[in-house]
């Protein structure tokens, strides 16, 4: 199997890696960044076109408010500091998910890095923040219920454009291959309609541990394994079939 084309990561361990170490959760978090950016740079040297990267969820607003803070605190510094590099390397950011609720500086940032790298053709870099899937398939359904026009019929790809249209985010295809760090075996509501079909890959390394090695490893595991969608594998239907 080919690598995937669309790769979504829910990276997860941050503030544990900072416990075992006997630091705050800010110090976690912030090595939670440097092995973002190291693991983008990484898949757009190899040439995966689309990414997505769970950054916040709408559930995390539950934590204190001084967490929240150093998380967006580290995600604007991510902004605002990579935005050359990413222009550079030709990687288009969009941030998918809620915007009333971000903190005025971080919704700046963001719409300074859309505006600044919109014309990247290299890599589609999503943020989640402040996502939730269930809302945005909500949001997609009040969308098509506030259309004057409801003649057409509702498929799967008109749904599509409707949730990226509620997410506010350019279309990507569906993810290939999500992977998730420190051992939680969950989706916790990351792309529920994109990952449908996907391959899930589950690791023990906390986030900020993920490196290059383990990225690999992953891939590795992804492209031995054969996809069905539903359906036989092709040896089956060719050679599995005696009556």
């Amino acid at each position: 199997m080919s690598a995937p084309r669309h790769l979504g990561i829910i990276m997860d361990g941050n503030r544990r890696w900072a416990s075992r170490r006997g630091l705050p959760a800010s110090l976690g978090h912030r090595a939670g960044v440097t092995a973002a950016r190291k693991i983008v740079e990484s898949l757009r040297r190899r040439g995966i076109p689309f990414v997505t990267l769970y950054a916040f969820s709408s559930d995390n607003w539950r934590r204190s408010s001084d967490e929240v803070g150093a998380i967006f605190g580290v995600l604007d510094g991510y902004l605002s500091d990579e935005i050359d590099l990413l222009v550079e390397q030709r990687v288009r950011v969009q941030v998918i998910g809620r915007r009333d609720r971000l903190p005025a500086r971080t919704r700046r940032l963001v719409e300074l890095a859309e505006t600044r790298t919109a014309a990247g053709d290299a890599m589609l870099l999503r943020l989640a923040v402040d996502y939730s899937s269930r809302d945005a398939i909500v949001a997609a359904a009040q969308i098509y219920a506030d259309q004057p026009d409801r003649d057409t019929p509702l498929d799967r790809d008109a749904f599509t454009r409707l949730l990226s249209e509620a997410t506010r985010s350019q279309h990507a295809p569906d993810i290939d291959l999500m992977i998730r760090t420190s051992g939680e075996q969950r989706l916790s509501d990351f792309c529920l309609w994109e990952c449908a079909y996907a391959e899930l890959y589950f690791c023990d390394a906390l986030w900020p541990d993920f490196n290059d090695v383990a990225l690999t490893l992953a891939l590795d595991a992804y492209a031995a394994r054969q996809r069905r969608f539903g359906g036989a594998f092709e040896v089956e239907r060719r050679f599995g079939e005696t009556g």
